[in-house]
């Protein structure tokens, strides 16, 4: 992912979306968690007690009262082995620790066990598919069936013991007729033996109440409260988590950026202050690594500008001190020139210092265009075969001591010469080479050129002394003049093969030198047949 946009956008959604398939699992395991809580909550105390009753009754015994509490509950309860339940071992080490079991065995319905008696490995098992208001009435029912075998006076603490040995889980308290906040009508339904059932304040709640006969109490059972399948805490928790992530995604995305960042910003403050040589880790293809990489390119063409343009100065200084003295020396001899043939000689010798200084300047500028930046390139369809036939014809009698002629050519498969450059420039470029190999050949000048496949070649040789190959390179040096036969005395000012290597890298190829087979030296330009996209 090479943007960096993409990268912290996608950072950012990944997070969201772990965080809600997180959120929606830990919350589906979470309520399924609290529901089976809710619900043993609800289930235990009135299984337990009927699990405590059920284990001092015979068999007959627990099978009539199996049947009936079954028709309280509106559930089939039945008194089973563990052995035939076969639940997982946790489960049933937790039975006979004497904990009530809220399993879901089936999809559709909740299986609640409680132990009758370990000893004979019996338990309690009810099938219900919801805890309802049944659950209540029977509770009420059985409550009200222990309570009556004791005085009117200790209900209240018998009460308070079955809770907590039972281990409800709602509150169980004995009111008075008075103290229950109760209307007239629901005192009607209670003084007929009816269960009442009515909203808590707030209407979040059930309360159940009955009355225990032949006594002035009234049983409340309850508040029973609904599972709040989202609790605000859980949800505030679950956004907050959201959020933490998120914050953590970004940050470190950002923090990742901000480093790579800062590097390039130290990178170019030190190159202001002048140190050239400094350059930063361009790893990576996202939109940094492609600046980084940039940013060393940028560098690295300042680095060179500068170079070059500290050698032009010096080179251009000396270079021109000696056209400057000639010119100097030419006017003083031209004042004192005694006859007007001799003040023509100096004059004429003055003319050619000024076409020194001329083309000087020419060459200075082509060399610095192309330097200072991509030049401006009109890239055509080139024909090499009548190209080279130009250039020598236009040279060849510049020096007529040396023959400058065509040489081998091999053409493309199809039979065509032509190869995509800027037409000016490889004029320009076979122009120095051709010169260049004129000044220095004994006698002879060769110009060929060969394309393969999507390769093209050019090659001008000469018979000359050659160049050594420790100075192969050297020679493309702007300014530098070697100190063996290719010297000053040759002429030129030492840029026109700079000026060859740079039009030739403008178009994607290389130059290079070797040895001739004519003895001398093999100047070489090879670029791509078709322009680079």
């Amino acid at each position: 992912m090479n943007s960096i946009f993409l990268r912290i956008y996608g950072g950012m959604l990944g997070v969201l979306v772990l965080v809600a398939l997180l959120g929606a699992g830990g919350l589906h395991l979470l309520n399924q968690s609290r529901a089976d809580d809710h619900r043993e909550r609800l289930a235990s105390g009135t299984f337990r007690l009927m699990a405590h009753n059920m284990s001092s009754m015979t068999p007959i015994e627990r099978r009539q009262a199996a049947n009936l509490w079954g028709r309280l509950l509106g559930i089939p309860l039945r008194v089973r082995t563990l052995d035939d339940v076969r639940l997982e071992s946790r489960l049933e080490a937790r039975l006979l620790r004497g904990q009530v079991l809220v399993e879901q065995i089936r999809p559709q319905s909740t299986t609640v066990f409680s132990l009758v008696s370990a000893r004979d490995r019996l338990v309690l098992t009810g099938e219900v598919e919801q805890l309802s208001e049944q659950l209540a009435r029977a509770t009420i029912y059985l409550l009200i069936d222990e309570l009556i075998r004791y005085p009117e006076a200790e209900q209240p603490q018998r009460l308070a013991e079955l809770k907590q040995a039972r281990g409800f889980g709602f509150d169980l308290e004995l009111l008075t007729r008075d103290s229950a906040n109760l209307d007239d009508d629901q005192r009607r339904r209670l003084d007929e033996g009816d269960t009442v059932m009515a909203l808590a304040r707030g209407g979040d709640a059930v309360r159940v109440f009955a009355a225990i006969a032949g006594t002035g109490w009234i049983m409340q059972l309850g508040p029973l409260y609904q599972m709040n399948p989202f609790p605000p805490q859980l949800l505030i928790l679950i956004g907050l988590l959201g959020l933490s992530l998120i914050g953590l995604t970004v940050y470190l995305l950002v923090r990742q950026l901000e480093q790579r960042l800062s590097v390039l910003e130290g990178a170019a403050t030190r190159i202001a202050a002048g140190n050239l040589e400094t350059r930063v880790p361009d790893v990576g293809t996202d939109s940094v690594g492609r600046l980084a990489a940039a940013f060393n390119g940028m560098a690295r063409h300042l680095q060179r500008l500068l170079a070059v343009q500290r050698e032009m100065v010096s080179a251009v200084a000396h270079e021109l001190r000696t056209p400057v003295a000639r010119l100097r020396f030419g006017l003083e001899m031209t004042a004192e020139a005694p006859t007007d043939e001799a003040r023509r000689k100096y004059l004429e010798g003055m003319d050619g210092d000024i076409d020194d200084l001329d083309a000087l300047v020419d060459e200075m500028l082509v060399y610095s265009r192309l330097e200072r930046g991509s030049p401006t390139l009109n890239f055509q369809q080139v024909d090499l075969g009548a190209l080279v036939d130009q250039v020598i014809g236009e040279l060849a009698p510049l020096r007529p001591d040396v023959s400058v002629s065509r040489g081998e050519c091999a053409t493309a498969a199809d039979g065509s010469c032509w190869a995509e450059a800027e037409p000016q420039y490889l004029r320009r470029a076979l122009s120095n080479l051709i010169n260049n190999a004129m000044r220095h050949a004994n006698s002879r000048v060769q110009v060929s050129f060969a394309i393969d496949g999507q390769t093209v070649r050019l090659d001008v040789d000469d018979d000359g002394p050659g160049v050594p190959e420790a100075d192969w390179e050297k020679v493309f040096t702007p300014f530098l003049r070697l100190d063996d036969s290719r010297t000053r005395a040759s002429g030129g000012h030492g840029l026109g093969l700079s000026i060859v290597r740079r039009i030739i890298y403008w178009h994607s190829g290389r130059s290079q030198l070797s040895h001739s087979e004519l003895g001398g030296a093999r100047f070489s330009l090879v670029w791509p047949r078709h322009r680079p996209d």
